[in-house]
């Protein structure tokens, strides 16, 4: 195992508290006076967004773009760029889910970008940044505030898929567990298992380090001292642990990727509506089995600081927050373009153990069996 990974990214400043949000318009000050804030819709039929907008400091001028909802596209992207041009923003600063956080991002990363947003999505390369990133999770589970990924679906193609650049990686990040609050069972366990999973390929992953074992375990025990008791309507340190969890399962896989569940995630999530954290969950276990003649000894790491076998532990989870498998029973179309995708996702790529199609094809047929 390498001493670290090739190349350290991580955020230069992390504010975590209870309340921290309220520090987000002082934190984005020094990046210049024109803002621009990426929220959803929950933000907007709240409080802390008027909050925001009114308290503006100042010599700070704050604009907003709302995500229309669903999975980040490069349409919402054009949008928010345009938004953000048309403003001159200096930084933009992302408070919302994982859709949010990846159109956030990629908003500031690709800012100053010459060509259109579908040419980075095919693979041209991607210039530096100087617009700062400033991101605020409203959930906790895809880690997208601790990473310089962004996920995105070319809704043309029909293409969901990643880019990256080390200057997405946000300049600050702020987390705040009192933003789980109101957040719903079916978003906790969801995003929740997304962080769990994303903990789990990366302490396998062919690039872990010890640097990132290190993130991942403590990631793993962290999310599961707190998902099921916020599912379940607490908040105080439960939520704490979550939140902390999450970042550091971004972290951990910012520095070793992925595996298998997430290079199935992709193109089943976008082809059946399914929400991203609920695809990871349901293909955990199958993966988990399949990567196990070359995971063992890890995976009994794993076993050990969860007191329960994983592949057990992971399918007690999905019962006990109520994760139903949205494949089971359903018909499987695509399923040669299904496999190519998987087979060409640098997250398979880093899976423990290489997957060849007939591989890929006999996890599908479990999970959609009846």
């Amino acid at each position: 195992m390498a001493t670290l990974p090739n190349m350290l990214t991580l955020p230069p400043r992390v504010v975590a508290h209870p309340g921290a949000v309220g520090t987000l318009l002082k934190e984005c000050r020094p990046f210049g006076a024109r803002g621009l804030l990426v929220h959803g819709r929950s933000l907007a039929s709240g409080e802390l967004l008027n909050r925001l907008v009114d308290e503006v400091p100042a010599g700070l001028a704050l604009a907003t773009w709302m995500h229309p909802g669903g999975e980040p596209t490069l349409d919402h992207l054009a949008s928010a760029l345009a938004a953000a041009r048309a403003y001159r923003a200096d930084w933009i600063a992302a408070v919302g889910g994982g859709s949010v956080m990846d159109v956030g991002k990629a908003c500031a990363g690709l800012m100053e970008a010459p060509l259109d947003p579908e040419s980075y999505h095919d693979g041209a390369p991607i210039p530096p940044s100087r617009t700062p990133f400033i991101a605020v999770p409203t959930t906790a589970g895809t880690g997208g505030e601790a990473t310089m990924v962004t996920v995105l679906t070319n809704a043309r193609q029909g293409v969901k898929k990643s880019i990256r650049h080390p200057s997405f990686m946000p300049r600050v990040v702020i987390l705040d567990p009192e933003l789980l609050a109101g957040c719903p069972p079916a978003v906790i366990a969801g995003s929740g298992m997304d962080a769990f999973v994303q903990a789990v390929e990366a302490y396998v992953s062919k690039g872990a380090t010890w640097f990132s074992d290190a993130l991942a375990l403590q990631a793993v025990r962290l999310i599961d001292q707190g998902l099921v008791p916020v599912h379940d309507g607490e908040l105080g340190a439960p939520a704490q642990a979550l939140m902390e969890g999450s970042f550091l399962a971004g972290l951990a896989l910012s520095h070793a990727r992925l595996g298998l569940v997430h290079g199935l995630a992709h193109p089943l999530g976008h082809r059946y509506h399914v929400p991203h954290g609920v695809v990871c969950a349901v293909c955990l276990p199958p993966v988990i089995a399949f990567n196990r003649p070359v995971a063992a000894e890890k995976y009994e790491a794993l076993g050990t600081l969860l007191d329960r076998d994983l592949g057990e532990y992971a399918g007690t989870m999905l019962e006990t927050l109520g994760i139903a498998s949205p494949f089971r029973g359903q018909a499987l179309t695509d399923r040669d373009a299904i496999i190519a995708e998987t087979l060409a996702s640098g997250s398979t790529a880093a899976n423990p153990r290489p997957v060849t199609a007939a591989d890929a094809a006999a996890i599908l047929n479990t999970l959609f069996a009846a």
